[in-house]
C-alpha cells in the first residue's frame, strides 16, 4: 500500500497516511477538524541498487553513452576504407591484377 502525504490548508498540520489506492482521500484534518486536509505531491520513494541495467546503462548521466559514441567514432576513423588504395602501393609495386587499382 502506498503512503500519501497530507497537509491541512487551515492549520498547516502535516501527516503521512498509509492507504489503499482505492481508498477515498481524507478531507478532515485530525488536528483542527477543518475540511481542508489535502494530498500533497511528493517525490517517488524508491532507490535502485545493485549492478543491474540501471547501474550499467543509465546511472552515469550519459557518460557511458558518450564513451560508446566516442569509441565507435574512433574505430571508424582508424579503419581504412575498403575501396581506397594503400598510400605506398603503386601499379608497379603490386601488379596490374590487384584489386587496389
Amino acid at each position: 500500500m502506498p503512503i500519501y502525504a497530507y497537509k491541512c490548508e487551515s492549520c498547516g498540520h502535516a501527516k503521512d497516511v498509509l492507504q489503499k489506492i482505492s481508498d477515498a482521500p481524507l478531507t478532515d484534518c485530525p488536528a483542527c477538524g477543518a475540511a481542508s486536509f489535502r494530498k500533497q505531491l511528493t517525490a517517488a520513494g524508491f532507490q535502485l541498487k545493485g549492478s543491474g541495467w540501471y547501474a550499467t546503462d543509465f546511472k552515469g548521466g550519459g557518460a557511458s553513452s558518450a564513451g560508446v559514441a566516442a569509441s565507435s567514432a574512433a574505430s571508424t576513423e582508424s579503419k581504412p576504407a575498403a575501396d581506397a588504395a594503400p598510400a605506398s602501393a603503386t601499379p608497379a609495386a603490386c601488379g596490374s591484377s590487384c584489386a587496389c587499382h
